[in-house]
C-alpha cells in the first residue's frame, strides 16, 4: 500500500512551495474545501485523511501505533517524504497543530512555516497551565464517547462547533462525527485529549503562526496565548470567529490570516 492511497492524499496547484492541510479529529480533509483552493495559484497544495479517517484505509489503522499523537505524526512526515517537501507550508487545525509541531521537530527540513488553527497543547488542567479541563472531565467524555458513539456526537459536535445561530455547520460535524469508525473514534479521541505536547513547544524552529477563535470551548484564548509564548518568535492572531472550527464557519478570516503571513 502506497503513502497516497493510506492517506487518500490529493495534490491541487502548481506553486514552487508547498502547503499541507491536516485536519482536526472527527474530520477529513473536507474541511478545508473553502480554504484551500485560495492557495493554489501560489502552492502546490496537499490535502490528506488521517489514518482512521475519510477515506484514508482503514486497513492500515493501527492501534498501537495511533495510541499516541507521534504516531500520526510519523506519518506525515512519511507524506513529506513520499511527496520530496522541503520549506513547505504546515497548516494543521486543532489536534493536527501539535501533530505538526512534532512533524516539524522530526523533520525540521521539511517545513519552513507551521501555521495552528486553534491549538491545544494539553487540554487537562495541570497546577498553573489551565488547559480547560478537569481530569475527571475528559475520562467523562471519553467514557461518554464509547457509550453512544451517536449521542456523544449530537452532543459535542454543535458545542465544540459553536455559532448555534447557524445550525448546519454544528449539523456537519455531527455528522462528520458520526461517519467515524466508533472504535478508532474512541482511540483518536484518548490519543487527543490525554496528549501533553508543552515540552515540546520550545524545540519548534519553523516560523510559527497561531490562529486563535474567540468563544472556543475546546482551545481558550488563554491556552492559545500559552502556546504562544512557548514557541519563540512566533506570532498570534485572534479572529473575529467564534467556536473550534473557523475554516468552516469564517473561512475568509483564515484565507486573510494565512496569506499575511506566508
Amino acid at each position: 500500500m502506497s503513502v497516497v492511497e493510506r492517506n487518500n492524499i490529493r495534490l491541487h496547484g502548481a506553486g514552487d512551495r508547498t502547503m499541507v492541510f491536516a485536519h482536526g479529529f472527527g474530520c477529513d480533509q473536507n474541511m478545508w474545501r473553502y480554504v484551500e483552493p485560495a492557495f493554489r495559484h501560489r502552492f502546490r497544495t496537499v490535502l490528506f485523511d488521517h489514518v482512521g479517517a475519510g477515506h484514508s484505509d482503514l486497513a492500515a489503522y493501527d492501534a498501537a501505533k495511533y495510541a499516541s499523537l507521534s504516531g500520526y505524526a510519523d506519518d506525515v512526515v512519511q507524506i513529506g517524504r513520499e511527496l520530496d517537501l522541503q520549506n513547505a507550508v504546515f497548516v494543521g487545525h486543532s489536534v493536527s497543530a501539535m501533530i505538526g509541531t512534532l512533524a516539524s521537530i522530526e523533520a525540521p527540513e521539511m517545513f519552513a512555516d507551521l501555521i495552528m488553527v486553534c491549538p491545544s497543547p494539553r487540554y487537562i488542567d495541570d497546577g498553573d497551565y489551565v488547559g480547560g479541563f478537569a481530569a475527571d472531565d475528559i475520562e467523562e467524555l471519553l467514557a461518554s464517547l464509547a457509550d453512544n458513539h451517536m449521542g456523544w456526537s449530537a452532543a459535542m459536535a454543535p458545542a465544540i462547533m459553536g455559532n448555534p445561530d447557524r445550525p448546519e455547520l454544528g449539523e456537519e460535524l455531527t455528522n462528520s462525527f458520526c461517519r467515524t469508525d466508533p472504535e478508532i473514534a474512541r482511540q483518536f479521541a484518548r490519543a487527543t485529549f490525554t496528549s501533553d505536547n508543552r515540552a515540546d513547544l520550545p524545540k519548534v524552529k519553523a516560523r510559527t503562526l497561531i490562529l486563535q477563535s474567540s468563544d472556543d470551548i475546546i482551545a481558550s484564548e488563554q491556552v492559545g496565548e500559552y502556546v504562544h509564548k512557548s514557541i519563540p518568535g512566533s506570532r498570534i492572531v485572534y479572529l473575529k470567529a467564534s467556536g473550534h472550527c473557523p475554516n468552516l464557519s469564517a473561512p475568509d478570516e483564515v484565507i486573510s490570516a494565512v496569506a499575511k503571513f506566508v
